[in-house]
């Protein structure tokens, strides 16, 4: 029973793709805790842009180099899977991510070993547990605002890709796909900006910690969409390239039926 699940050719394409689905998903939310520069990346000085009287670098989450890889995988199981198919998987992600932020509190909890804590002196981390803690212990507001925008984001693409592909067809697989993902984004990078940052930091406000203002909210939102507008355009040969080869694996015959089926799970 096991082997003929397997071997059915749209079974095993599910699991390819929920699998680096969820992995990069969940992957992207633990390495996004460290804020990177994308010129001095690449060698260049800092833009230095100007938005709404806020001056501002190109400094974005690592998850960035992860997330492209979701947007791609939602667009190519909504092709031949549908709404429920992304629905489900987007689910299911969200719930494994807030569970694996709810057993990275569990360990941080943990009193550790006293030769663990000055284990990396050498290396520069005085204190082991601090460094742990400051990894993985992203705050609730974070979290929160991270899962909504996952979700919010999922649901809009998925929408929005299957109302262009009622208009379109079969073809311009480029205008759905990335299409779909400009929208999402959109909204998801404000969306997490806003609860993280612009109301968590009030809410949690203690003496003069600082608070985000309107004006920063809306810069480092708008000057993190044109990444992402950058990427979902980029990304598009890609796209192709996943659609060829999964229309070689499924076959012509199959891969026609399973389209068929998504665009009328409604």
């Amino acid at each position: 029973m096991v082997r003929t699940i397997i071997n059915h050719k749209s079974t095993r394409l599910f699991l390819i793709l929920s699998g680096f689905f969820v992995a990069n998903a969940l992957i992207a939310e633990i390495i996004g805790v460290k804020i990177f520069s994308l010129e001095k990346t690449l060698g260049l000085d800092p833009l230095g842009i100007k938005i709404f009287g806020e001056v501002l670098d190109v400094n974005l989450t690592a998850g960035v180099l992860l997330w492209p890889v979701v947007f791609i995988m939602t667009d190519i199981i909504n092709e031949y899977y549908g709404m429920r198919g992304v629905r489900f998987l987007s689910w299911l992600t969200a719930g494994l991510i807030a569970f694996a932020f709810l057993i990275f509190q569990g360990a941080m909890w943990l009193t550790p070993a006293d030769f663990f804590l000055s284990s990396k002196t050498g290396s520069n981390v005085p204190n082991m547990q601090d460094a742990y803690r400051a990894v993985l212990g992203q705050g609730g507001f974070i979290i929160i605002g991270s899962l909504t925008a996952f979700l919010l984001g999922q649901l809009i693409d998925v929408f929005v890709f299957h109302k262009i592909k009622k208009l379109t067809g079969e073809k311009r697989i480029w205008l759905r796909a990335t299409g779909s993902t400009l929208v999402s984004q959109f909204i998801d990078s404000f969306v997490v900006l806003f609860i993280a940052f612009y109301v968590g930091t009030r809410v949690n406000q203690q003496g003069d910690d600082f608070v985000w203002p309107l004006s920063l909210f809306l810069a480092v939102g708008i000057v993190n969409y044109i990444y992402k507008f950058l990427v979902a355009i980029l990304l598009t040969p890609v796209i192709y390239l996943v659609h060829g080869w999964i229309e070689r694996f499924l076959g012509e015959e199959l891969a026609t039926e399973m389209k068929r089926s998504a665009m009328a799970d409604e």
